[in-house]
């Protein structure tokens, strides 16, 4: 079993509007015990993202991003391009990121990660594809790995007709989403196409152990570790017990060889040490990683602009280390 060690952290304390938007959340969250009341959870939380408050909370699409859906067999693809089009350079191409949403693997859709996606595309001058998957209970895993490689092999087929650089290609998700981003990242160096870089946003890495965050943060905004470990049990089902890594990717037998990592976490979370045992795991079988734990963030800030301040501070990070990576794989 690993441990966590220390990071660099941002320090200071949570924003008076992210205590706030902790304690309504806290007084309309529903406990949810059964797959039918997960589902009805996820309708709830797509009405919420499309109500005014939710609107401010989940932060808008940024200006001079478009935005196409292409559906193909079922599964749909949300891609945004900045306007302008002196950013795809002389090829006339675009670096490309998959962008895996979170939502435990039991919610959650792209529209989420619009605020995100949206303003990568425009600062990075990247398209971002930020494609669905099935989500659990009703597909259980591994339902979304297989969803994540068909959306990796649909990119790949289809680089000419959506203008995308596969030699700048990069994997990014958070939570559920960094799950797969992770694991993607991992079957790409074994075998598939070269990925230039991962950026994992308070990715879950591991099902089964209970690290110290989770006892520290226990009834944390957003998510609870009770939350966490429903999630799994819905997520993984008859396969609960498995040692898979494609379900608990620090389970690798190696992670040397993965492609260098950004990965940002929130010091109230309670997956929390999930980040920083990533990082020591990819550190000590050779692979390049920066660390950002922000004390301000709780799960889920990415997503929460509106609520949760240090999202900008976080995009900031994403910007300049895909800036770095793409110039390096260029």
């Amino acid at each position: 079993m690993r441990h966590p060690g220390a990071v660099s952290t941002t320090t200071s304390a949570l924003a008076s509007r992210t205590r706030i938007f902790a304690a309504v959340l806290a007084r309309l969250t529903k406990p949810v015990t059964t797959p039918e009341e997960m589902i009805a959870a996820r309708e709830a939380r797509a009405r919420l993202m499309n109500s005014l408050p939710g609107r401010l909370v989940f932060g808008k699409r940024a200006a001079g991003a478009s935005v196409e859906d292409v559906v193909v067999d079922g599964q749909r693809f949300h891609i945004h391009r900045p306007t302008d089009a002196s950013k795809a350079g002389a090829s006339g191409r675009l670096p490309v990121v998959i962008n895996l949403h979170g939502g435990g693997w039991c919610q959650g859709s792209p529209e989420q990660s619009e605020w995100l996606a949206s303003h990568v595309a425009v600062r990075a001058g990247v398209m971002v594809i930020s494609p669905t998957y099935r989500l659990a209970p009703e597909h259980q895993y591994p339902a979304a790995v297989e969803d994540a490689d068909r959306a990796m092999a649909w990119v790949l087929e289809n680089a000419d007709r959506l203008g995308a650089d596969l030699d700048r290609l990069v994997v990014m998700g958070d939570s559920a989403g960094g799950n797969l981003a992770a694991v993607l990242a991992l079957k790409s160096r074994d075998g598939g196409h070269p990925i230039a870089a991962q950026v994992l946003i308070y990715p879950a890495v591991e099902m089964y152990e209970r690290y110290a965050s989770e006892d520290e943060h226990a009834n944390a905004p957003v998510l609870t570790s009770e939350g966490m470990r429903r999630f799994g049990h819905l997520y993984l089902g008859e396969a609960y017990g498995t040692e898979d890594w494609e379900a608990s990717p620090l389970r690798a037998y190696s992670l040397a060889g993965a492609p260098p990592a950004l990965i940002l976490s929130a010091e109230c979370d309670p997956l929390r040490d999930h980040s920083r045992l990533y990082a020591e795991a990819l550190r000590a079988d050779g692979v390049s990683v920066e660390v950002h734990e922000y004390a301000a963030g709780i799960h889920g800030f990415i997503s929460l602009p509106g609520a949760v301040p240090v999202a900008k501070d976080a995009l900031r990070e994403i910007v300049g280390f895909l800036t770095r990576s793409i110039a390096t794989a260029s």
